[in-house]
């Protein structure tokens, strides 16, 4: 049976294939980090866009059954183009606003994303069309996708990042935050030492991978769940990698 591509522009992705290991274990999986060119929001559409179908071709060139997008940029800018161009389903990553203003109840939300996440319409729509009441804030915490492609997780450089970052706003006033791109997910003990206890932490990983699973439907994979790891077209060991990550994400 074919894989299932996964691609981010760098190792964030891997939050959102953990997920999909753990729903979907008996799959096989190509995941591709295009960590060469990370990141990913700090650049252009244009080049983004570019790099995004690069990498997505090379999935199909290994006749993949399916691919995740596990990265909000690339999904903002290029999800339209890629269900152009491939007669496969290719699921998106899309920052979890709704369920966050659900678990915020009266309370307000604030999104977490990249520069370019927050900046594209996509984004600005899907707050649109769903804060009917205008509960939701947003800031660009660009800097841990930089942190986490160095494998930076040591809380004396995360800690004080976020302070600095969280300086100006009053976090009592939330109910919930969102990890609006897939790199947060490993900075979420960070996250919970700051945050009042009683704020919610929200990603989009186990609804994207459920939304890949039922887009499968029958095409179901009863295999030994192998997974390939290739940085920008090169294949390499997990172990590589592995050992540089936190232990839990």
């Amino acid at each position: 049976m074919p894989a299932i591509g996964f691609f981010d522009s760098g190792i964030g992705g891997l939050t959102v294939l953990r997920e999909a290991r753990q729903l979907l274990p008996k799959e096989d999986y190509l995941y591709y980090a295009d960590s060469d060119h990370a990141p990913y929001g700090t650049k252009s559409r244009e080049m983004v866009l570019s790099l995004f179908l690069a990498a997505t071709d090379f999935l199909m060139d290994h006749r993949v059954k399916a691919i995740v997008v596990a990265c909000n940029t690339a999904t903002s800018v290029g999800i339209e183009a890629a269900r152009a161009r491939y007669n496969i389903p290719v699921i998106g990553m899309e920052p979890a606003v709704k369920p966050a203003l659900l678990a915020a109840k009266d309370k307000r939300v604030l999104v977490f994303a990249t520069k370019l996440t927050l900046q594209l319409d996509k984004f600005r729509n899907l707050v649109d069309r769903i804060d009917t009441e205008n509960r939701v804030d947003y800031l660009p915490l660009q800097e841990l996708v930089e942190f986490a492609e160095n494998f930076e997780f040591d809380d004396n450089t995360i800690l004080p990042y976020l302070k600095t970052q969280w300086s100006n706003i009053n976090l009592n006033q939330y109910g919930a935050v969102v990890l609006g791109c897939t790199h947060f997910p490993f900075f979420r003990h960070q996250f919970k030492k700051l945050l009042p206890p009683e704020v919610q932490i929200i990603d989009g990983n186990l609804g994207t991978v459920k939304n890949l699973q039922a887009r499968l439907k029958e095409n179901l994979n009863k295999g030994e769940g192998s997974v390939r790891y290739f940085r920008s077209g090169r294949e390499l060991l997990f172990s590589e990698i592995e050992k540089a990550l936190p232990h839990s994400i």
